[in-house]
């Protein structure tokens, strides 16, 4: 019995043994048929998966291109500097981190509301500068003590940089980091555009910073690094570098720009100067201004309430954004109307008593006495009121509309600036569809005779008044406005000029065309912008126009002295110059400033001495001038060449 046990047992071992080396088999089979799918099957796939991990690709961001102006002065350019940079993600304590820096680099209470307002922007696994512009000093203690803080580096960065400061803000605009809005934008982008964005954390946020962003970014570069399994950079493999974007000039003249701003002071307003021919833009004012440097690290939150909150809004872009009645230089196009139309012959004569009767209601006439007998060419000159009135209701609301929208008011004009508004140009269906209610959706005939003197429901931006100006010089033939004048190619120095299309003539009639022009040219010679022209080498047109801030009842009487001062009527002036080939269109307003003849016509004055004779203004006139005191240029004036601008500190 026990030899029959041990024999039964040494069978079951045995059994076992088999079994055992069987199923050992099994798993050694299964492990080499994954070597053999691992190492042939999947080779290629597996090596170039080793290879991504061993070498990381990074993204070589360009320089941003400078932007100059006509002249070549860098109105925007780039300064390299160390940040201290905190990558969330890969510290623990982010209060303890920030304590344990503070004892080796200042970081003030405005870096760290930077830094918080950056970090809700951003990914947790995003570098975020907590301090920049780091001394060489700071730089050294930071590094001999950086084993401290695994998660912080310095990192070298190209910041922008605005060296005139304010001047011509509204037209250089500025950058910013690229916020979530954006980013959901560029993802309708094409997959080469946001491939040239990687790595890119700013981008172009208003004026030509935005609007030629493509032309000013570059093209990406990359590195192809080996890492070491902790991450770190080992050896560089391979590179293809960036290419920094193109240089963008444009059409501004900055030191024209620069004597109209110091001309308005601390005044609003703004004045758009257009070469009729071509459609350039010289002058592009908007005051107040602000600095776009603020906005390049992210704007502190008390300069942002500043700006934001200021009654006198910097940010907003008068000359583009900012709509006005036309007032009184909406006369000149009026006229054209009316001889185009057939509706009024340049020798027709009505009697201007100083007020017009018209469904009950009185409109009244500049002061409290009539002009008399006027014609066309007086009713421009002395600027009639009733003569427009009368115009006004013999046209018609959607005649006027018609005319005047090809001449731009009330449109898009076009410019290669973003932002701009279109106005608002009235007739019957723009006001069925501006209002809800059926009495206020209805056109009233007492509404349109207001239209003729620029008032009533007309809104227009100064960019369109001083386009229409300039059709209007150049003979009733259109061109596109833009500041750009040509961009030139970073690696061959090549410019290339922009591209301008051809003028669209609309058609007017040369002697209708003339009797206008003639007509703004009296306002100069005999009219009201006669003082401001007194003794100019050149012979100019112009109107002057007055726009009402509030309205005025039909029975009070003007009185700017005991009005609110931003309750006061605005102060415009469109004109041309010279008269027989203009070389200069314009359209500038002060706001709450009166009467246009005292403070807008006499910006137009030294604007035209600026680019017809190379004058530049005393410092004696230009403070007379911010304050509404001054008539044609007081005391001697200056080469415009020999007046340093910008100054040698910052060329």
């Amino acid at each position: 019995m026990e030899l029959r046990n041990l024999e039964q047992q040494l069978a079951q071992f045995r059994s076992r043994v088999w079994v055992a080396g069987l199923f050992a088999a099994f798993c050694f089979s299964l492990v080499l048929a994954r070597m053999f799918y691992l190492q042939v099957i999947r080779h290629e796939d597996l090596l170039e998966q080793a290879e991504s991990n061993r070498i990381a690709v990074l993204p070589v961001v360009p320089h941003r291109g400078l932007i100059t102006d006509r002249n070549g002065v860098v109105l925007a350019n780039n300064y390299s500097a160390y940040t201290l940079e905190i990558t969330p993600s890969k510290i623990g304590k982010l209060d303890e981190v920030i304590e344990g820096l503070k004892e080796l680099i200042e970081i003030t209470p405005r870096d760290l509301r930077r830094f918080k307002r950056l970090s809700e922007e951003s990914r947790r696994f995003d570098s975020i500068p907590i301090r920049t512009r780091l001394s060489d000093e700071e730089i050294a203690r930071f590094a001999a003590q950086r084993y401290r803080f695994p998660g912080v580096e310095i990192q070298a960065r190209l910041f922008r940089h605005y060296p005139l400061g304010e001047t011509a803000s509204h037209v250089i605009g500025y950058i910013g980091r690229i916020n979530a809005r954006e980013k959901a934008q560029m993802e309708d982008w094409s997959d080469e555009e946001i491939a040239n964005y990687r790595g890119t954390e700013y981008i172009g946020k208003l004026g030509v910073e935005q609007s030629y962003e493509q032309v000013l970014h570059g093209i990406t570069g990359f590195e192809r690094v080996e890492t070491s399994a902790g991450g770190h950079a080992v050896r560089k493999l391979a590179d293809s570098p960036a290419t920094p974007g193109n240089t963008v000039k444009l059409t501004i003249d900055i030191k024209l720009q620069k004597m109209v701003e110091d001309l308005f002071g601390d005044r609003r307003g703004a004045l758009v100067a257009i070469d009729p021919r071509n459609g350039e833009l010289l002058a592009f004012v908007s005051k107040p201004t602000f600095d776009p440097n603020l906005f390049v690290e992210g704007i502190d939150v008390e300069n942002w309430k500043a700006l934001n909150e200021s009654i006198d809004k910097p940010l907003l872009n008068r000359a583009l954004r900012g709509t006005y009645p036309p007032g009184s230089t909406y006369k000149p196009f009026m006229a054209l109307a009316a001889l185009e139309l057939g509706k009024r012959k340049a020798e027709t004569v009505i009697n201007d008593p100083g007020y017009w009767e018209f469904g009950g209601h009185r409109f009244r006439s500049h002061g409290d006495g009539g002009l008399g007998a006027v014609n066309l060419r007086r009713s421009i000159v002395l600027s009639s009121n009733v003569y427009y009135y009368i115009l006004a209701n013999d046209l018609g609301v959607d005649a006027i509309h018609d005319f005047m929208a090809p001449l731009g008011f009330g449109q898009i004009t076009g410019i290669d600036l973003r932002g701009e508004v279109r106005g608002v140009l009235p007739n019957q269906e723009w006001k069925r569809n501006a209002y809800k209610r059926p009495e206020q959706r209805k056109w009233y005939a007492g509404e349109t005779i207001s239209l003729g003197i620029g008032q009533g429901y007309n809104s227009f931006t100064m960019l369109q008044l001083a386009h229409a100006t300039a059709t209007l010089a150049n003979g009733g033939i259109k061109h596109k406005p833009h500041v750009l004048l040509a961009t030139q190619d970073v690696v061959t120095r090549a410019e290339i000029p922009a591209e301008i299309g051809p003028g669209e003539s609309l058609g007017y009639k040369p002697a209708h065309v003339a009797t206008v022009l003639s007509a703004m040219e009296g306002v100069t010679t005999e009219g009201t912008g006669t003082r401001v022209f007194a003794g100019a080498p050149y012979r100019s047109g112009g109107k002057t126009g007055t726009a009402q801030a509030v309205t005025i009842g039909q029975k009070d009487k003007y009185n700017a002295a005991r009005m609110a001062e931003r309750q006061r009527d605005h102060a415009l002036y469109s004109a041309f110059a010279p008269a027989d080939k203009p070389q200069v269109a314009l359209a500038v307003i002060v706001e709450n400033a009166g009467f246009g003849a005292a403070s807008a016509a006499p910006i137009a004055r030294r604007v035209f001495d600026y680019l017809l004779q190379g004058r530049y203004p005393s410092e004696d006139d230009i403070r007379a001038t911010r304050l509404g005191q001054s008539g044609s240029p007081i005391g001697p004036f200056r080469s415009a060449s020999e007046v340093e601008w910008p100054p040698a500190a910052v060329r």
